[in-house]
């Protein structure tokens, strides 16, 4: 594992807007707006915004969601790479990555975030997980540039997110990204919010998409994956000021 000086210079380090360019994202001056919206608006008190959205209740049945279907066939491998695509702070990845090294202990996890001052704070809370800049449009590019850095591997076992993809502006990009770096035997899970009408969460929130009808998710995520299956996750919904958005969960098999 690297240590926290090395992923601190490494955060600290890159030109942000030089390495959007390089990996081709969509919209440059969108993220960066995006970038700057994070760290200066949610970074330090992310867990606490998701806590307030969801409840303790609400976050844990997320992530024993998440994990079942990782634990579903494909079987992982004893030794598996997992990637957090979207990490952020880390309140799931570090969760789910506890919950899945009681079952695969040499399992090994990664996380991926495009604004430094997030990685930051999940790498003083974990050091066992390996975090690195990029854009979920570009993964293998991402991952390309991470490693003058730090050590990524080509490909994973298993690749999740949570509350990522709304983010996003090129959404089949992303799935034709996660394929690319899935091993043939892997499996990616995706947990977001279906459609809602809250035009003010791209201000607030820094949303780009107003969620996704599951069924145009199934439709996006079908020309890079072999098997996708797309449902809303029951009693679930993401709340803010009297406004809620359920959930869906996409389970992606190349």
């Amino acid at each position: 594992m690297p240590n926290k000086s090395v992923i601190e210079n490494y955060l600290k380090k890159v030109n942000l807007e030089n390495l959007l360019e390089k990996l081709e994202a969509s919209n440059t001056n969108i993220i960066l707006k995006n970038i700057e919206y994070f760290t200066e608006k949610e970074a330090e008190k992310r867990d606490k915004i998701l806590l307030n959205y969801f409840g303790e209740e609400g976050l844990k049945r997320i992530i024993d969601t998440i994990i079942d279907h990782l634990l579903s066939s494909p079987k992982l491998r004893a030794d598996a790479k997992i990637l957090d695509v979207g990490a952020g702070t880390g309140y799931f990845t570090i969760k789910i990555a506890n919950r899945l090294h009681q079952h695969f202990p040499q399992a090994s996890f990664y996380a991926m975030d495009i604004t430094p001052t997030m990685l930051s704070i999940l790498a003083e809370k974990a050091d066992y997980i390996i975090p690195f800049l990029g854009v979920a449009e570009n993964i293998a590019s991402s991952i390309r540039f991470a490693r003058r850095y730090v050590e990524v591997p080509d490909k994973f076992d298993a690749i999740f997110s949570t509350l990522m993809l709304h983010h996003c502006i090129n959404v089949e990009r992303v799935f034709k990204s996660i394929k690319d770096v899935l091993k043939n035997n892997g499996k990616a899970v995706i947990v977001d919010l279906c459609e809602h009408s809250f035009k003010e969460f791209r201000e607030e929130m820094g949303d780009i998409h107003l969620g996704f009808n599951p069924s145009s998710i199934e439709k996006l995520a079908k020309p890079f994956f072999k098997d996708v299956y797309v449902k809303r996750i029951a009693g679930i919904s993401c709340s803010c000021s009297g406004r809620s958005a359920d959930l869906f969960i996409a389970y992606l098999i190349p």
